[in-house]
């Protein structure tokens, strides 16, 4: 297999070793970057611009739920992400995949399980756990608030996720290098798409996606 550069977001130490041992198995030429919490995923992201892929965790310090997936593939579009996650419902599977992700390991997968699913992705493929499970959800309500987030442009999803982390409108511009205008535009069209009137009861919707994962 070619030279490759993986980074593994992952905050638990042994299961961030048995995806090493899997990685090493497949190839021996790859550059492999831990990360144990989400701002070291990002940082990953701007300094490896030609990773091949990513394997993220869905809860890791800093983080929590589809936020991390939402701001990771707003800022590297580029880049393939593989969701590994402890949390394999159809319905968490579904919805990863929607967001953007080229995959979904659920961490009861044995060694080779992990070796074929990040081959099908690195091949161009699109893996779940057994293939396409007809993945259904039956709560509307859920369904309503994820279908307007996926209307979000990737600089709005990142403004979302930076509201939801508490950040202020001149914070945000900061880090985006925008204007503080441009961010208050973001935010009047988050609140269109999300149909509220608040960017706390924008945050509360993002919140409910994330807490119907982990529930």
């Amino acid at each position: 297999m070619q030279t490759l550069t993986i980074i593994i977001a992952d905050d638990h130490p042994l299961f961030r070793g048995a995806l090493v041992q899997a990685l090493k198995a497949m190839s021996e030429d790859v550059t492999i970057i831990e990360c144990g919490e989400f701002s070291a995923a990002l940082r990953a992201g701007e300094e490896h611009p030609d990773a091949d892929l990513m394997l993220l965790d869905l809860a890791m310090p800093g983080v929590s739920g589809f936020s991390g997936l939402m701001t990771l593939r707003a800022q590297f579009s580029a880049l393939p992400i593989v969701i590994v996650s402890a949390t394999d419902d159809c319905a968490t599977v579904r919805r990863s995949i929607e967001l953007g992700a080229s995959g979904f390991i659920p961490k009861s997968s044995g060694l080779d399980d992990i070796r074929g699913a990040i081959r099908t992705v690195l091949d161009g493929g699109i893996f779940t756990p057994g293939g396409d499970q007809g993945l259904g959800d039956d709560d509307p309500a859920l369904n309503e608030i994820f279908d307007r987030l996926k209307t979000l442009t990737p600089q709005q999803n990142r403004v979302l996720t930076m509201l939801a982390e508490g950040l202020l409108n001149k914070q945000i511009a900061y880090e985006l290098g925008v204007s503080e205008a441009t961010i208050k535009a973001h935010v009047s069209a988050i609140l269109l798409k999300l149909n509220v009137d608040s960017r706390t009861q924008a945050v509360i919707k993002l919140g409910k996606i994330n807490m119907a994962m982990v529930a």
